[in-house]
């Protein structure tokens, strides 16, 4: 970073405050009460974030005499789901590269149950009544490189094979500029039916509220402790109390699972974003994005940004950092070396925002596993269920996981349960330090191959072989 850059980044982050944006929100409800003594129900859910609060809802929704209870360890929202930057996709794959990969006979299906579950996100928003600036506006990957181009079109001509390219339209340099105006951007390709931008923390609080609404019990600042049968249910142990229940979905995802065998699957790794304080008219008007989009850049490092309702802009991504020994450490949700690395990258994108400033700076942990995408499973003869690993991508793909889970708690045979995809499992990650070199390498290379034309390695090369990654 050339010494003016880094002056100009490090001035524009002094009054930045080390906390998530959307979590300052004064409309943020107060916490329920933990849970004391013995409760009994149907349903016990277990975490406060997306894929638990789907979870129960869903469960309502199917059978409103059901009762269900879901636990939380602090408050509702308070990690993943309320950090994120709000992109929410219909991608159940992580991307259509990524299911091409995998699942490539099951691709034109997976594609269209992530269509209708989105399809689902917006219709629970609108029953609802889910304040949560949701604005289906799609997403546009943008090619900062010249063989980011090729790329791009290469994964149309796929796309459109495929049958599934309604709705998606390649962006040459003019015209991507025209949507968004930065000179680093040489074209895009815009999904434009395939994602909404949206508040996501206010998303959590309103999914709590429904949630209560139909009938579910919440207790927060109540974590699930251990598990185990009793008679024909499970029991769950609490700080102070605990919860027998007939049935058990696990939504902890990025901590760890009380199906201790679940947990080789995924790795914490912490993501960092930055907001900028609200733009002006003629700050906005240098940029354009009138029609709001979500965007991302096409590097294997790469950032995603997106205007706010207030017209701030949220810049995050590139880092991926992963701690030695997989424990989640909220020592780490601040980084100042890695926002000054993105306030650079900012600038260098939006060089016309010159003398804008952060208002906030944060991280988080996400799980992701080594597929990048959701695995599911059961345990204890059925009575409990999982999903995680959902690698940065479970804003819209957590309420499919949560029709999984009580498809599978049901026993029964759906269209959900029959894919490949949520009969399989990723494959497991190895012990310290093996995980750690493993990923470091793995890091290394992936930033070679942005600086080298995109050219993959031996060792990414032998990873893609093995169906083993690291991404944020």
């Amino acid at each position: 970073m050339a010494p003016v850059a880094m002056r100009l980044a490090a001035q524009s982050l002094s009054d930045a405050q080390p906390v998530p944006f959307w979590l300052e929100d004064p409309g943020k409800p107060g916490a329920l009460p933990a849970l004391t003594g013995t409760e009994k129900c149907d349903l016990l859910v277990v975490g406060g974030g997306y894929s638990g609060l789907w979870t129960a809802l869903l469960a309502k929704e199917r059978d409103p005499s059901r009762d269900v209870v879901l636990i939380e360890g602090r408050e509702v929202g308070w990690a993943a789901s309320g950090r994120n930057g709000g992109f929410c996709a219909a991608s159940l794959t992580h991307g259509f590269g990524n299911g091409l990969a995998r699942w490539p006979g099951e691709l034109p299906k997976l594609e269209e149950m992530g269509e209708r579950n989105l399809d689902g996100i917006e219709e629970a928003v609108a029953r609802y009544g889910l304040d949560c600036d949701f604005e289906r506006t799609g997403e546009i990957d943008v090619a900062t490189e010249p063989y980011q181009v090729d790329e791009l079109h290469e994964v149309y001509e796929e796309i459109d094979r495929l049958g599934l390219a309604d709705g998606i339209e390649l962006l040459d340099q003019d015209a991507v500029r025209a949507e968004v105006n930065s000179p680093t951007f040489l074209g895009g390709m815009w999904d434009k039916r395939g994602v909404a931008m949206l508040n996501p923390a206010k998303l959590a609080w309103g999914l709590k509220r429904a949630c209560q609404d139909l009938g579910v019990r919440i207790y927060e600042n109540t974590p699930g402790l251990d598990i185990a049968s009793v008679g024909a249910g499970m029991g769950v142990r609490t700080p102070y109390g605990r919860i027998l229940a007939r049935r058990v979905a696990l939504g902890t995802n990025v901590f760890p699972s009380l199906v201790k065998r679940v947990r080789s699957y995924t790795v914490p790794v912490y993501d960092y974003a930055l907001m900028t304080e609200p733009l002006s008219p003629e700050q906005l008007a240098s940029i354009g994005w009138k029609n709001r989009q979500g965007l991302g850049d096409s590097a294997n490092q790469f950032h995603y940004f997106r205007i706010t309702a207030d017209n701030r802009i949220l810049w995050g991504g590139y880092d991926a950092i992963y701690p030695f020994g997989g424990k989640v450490d909220a020592a780490m949700d601040n980084r100042p070396e890695t926002y000054l690395k993105l306030a650079e990258h900012f600038f260098r994108c939006f060089p016309q925002l010159e003398g804008l400033r952060f208002s906030h700076a944060w991280g988080g942990a996400i799980d992701t596993c080594s597929r990048f995408s959701a695995f599911f499973g059961t345990a204890y003869q059925g009575k409990v269920a999982y999903a995680a690993g959902f690698t940065g991508l479970g804003v819209g793909a957590t309420r499919f996981g949560g029709d999984v889970m009580l498809d599978l708690l049901a026993g029964e045979s759906t269209e959900r349960t029959r894919l490949d995809m949520v009969r399989s499992k990723p494959l497991p990650f190895p012990p310290e330090p093996i995980a750690w070199a493993g990923i470091g390498i793995t890091k290394w290379s992936l930033a070679r191959a942005d600086e080298n034309g995109g050219r993959r390695n031996l060792w990414l090369k032998t990873m893609d072989r093995m169906g083993l990654g690291f991404d944020s």
